[in-house]
């Protein structure tokens, strides 16, 4: 078999840099889109990454979360999967199902068709946001050991979706290994906290959208909320790194620097582009008021779980059986505020 890889959501975010990380690491790579129309933009947006003139060994194929077709195709002669693929809305849907059907349901149909075609090691990409949640004091931070409850109400929903994807994702292999039939895949989970650093175009990020409209003066208040902060390229390097690293099999791994403030967030944002400092909002909006407003606001709605919380973690998991190194979070704020400015976003 050869060391194929297979991508799901391959134009994502994160995955285009996981694409172009693994193109420049020599591995054949397959992405799955749900429209190849989307090629030249992935192609461009590796291109950016610094992988230009590896697209020749970048196959695109149609699939969708929500559908069977074409997931044991995609799958066949891959040696890995990294699952990638899930939807990420700035603000709460009206009907969670639109987030956590395809989340779950998407997550069940890859892994049957590891299975199926033999792959060796599937990662899939979870959520800090699976770990955050757990029953436990707030200055305790949270390791890989935590689970988040889905029943949690104020966990947003693409919380919930992502919790209950991983969850999936274990109890399928727990199953397949207690069925003793057939090839049972390894298993290994990524959490990234919120995910800055470079944007490869316009098709932005939900981080880069905050920073956007940070940049833009939209906000003139601040509600009091904290966030496990990562650059897009250490979650990229984390997922490659996990894919063949003997020791990550069977394994979670938080993956974040830093957990910083709205405000330390907004901070990074004018180091980095210091005429923006009028516009980047320095004030904290009241947290009562926020979740009064979060009643009839799906945008508050998302954050209300996390207002007033510390949201620490420990990452040491990572760097001891990993030996990885995260870049300072503050620099992952300020490398996508550095590529925004050159997109001729803010």
């Amino acid at each position: 078999m050869t060391d194929r890889v297979l991508v799901t959501g391959a134009s994502g975010f994160i995955a285009k840099h996981v694409l172009a990380q693994l193109l420049a690491d020599g591995f054949e790579v397959r992405g799955t889109v749900r429209s190849l129309k989307r090629r030249p933009e992935i192609e461009a947006a590796i291109a950016r990454a610094g992988s230009g003139g590896a697209g020749a060994r970048l196959e695109l194929v149609e699939a969708d979360l929500t559908r069977d077709e074409g997931w044991r195709e995609a799958a066949e002669g891959c040696r890995y999967v990294l699952h990638m693929a899930s939807p990420f809305p700035p603000a709460e849907p009206r009907d969670p199902e639109t987030l956590i059907r395809p989340a779950r349901e998407g997550t069940r149909r890859v892994l049957q068709a590891a299975a199926a075609g033999g792959v060796e090691r599937v990662v899939v990409t979870s959520s800090i946001i699976a770990v955050m949640h757990a029953d436990k004091p707030d200055h305790v931070p949270r390791t890989e050991m935590d689970w988040s409850s889905p029943g949690d109400e104020e966990m947003s929903t693409y919380g919930r979706s992502k919790t209950l994807a991983e969850r999936t994702a274990w109890e399928i292999i727990e199953g397949l290994r207690d069925a003793g039939s057939g090839h049972v895949p390894e298993l290994v989970a990524i959490n990234p906290g919120v995910v800055f650093g470079p944007a490869l175009d316009k098709d932005l990020s939900t981080s880069h959208v905050l920073l956007k409209m940070m940049g833009r003066g939209s906000y003139p208040l601040l509600p009091r909320v904290a966030f496990p902060t990562v650059d897009v390229r250490d979650v990229a390097a984390m997922h490659v790194r996990a894919m063949t690293h003997e020791r990550a099999a069977g394994e979670r791994f938080i993956c974040a620097d830093e957990t910083l403030t709205l405000r330390q967030i907004g901070e990074a944002l004018v180091e980095a582009l210091p005429d923006l400092k009028r516009k980047v909002p320095t004030r904290h909006l009241p947290s009562g008021l926020v979740r009064f407003a979060a009643r009839f606001d799906r945008n508050l709605r998302s954050i209300r779980g996390d207002l007033d919380k510390a949201n620490l973690c420990d990452t040491s998991k990572a760097r001891n059986e990993l030996g990885f190194t995260f870049r300072p979070a503050r620099e992952a704020v300020s490398s996508a505020a550095l590529s925004l400015r050159e997109l001729g976003v803010i």
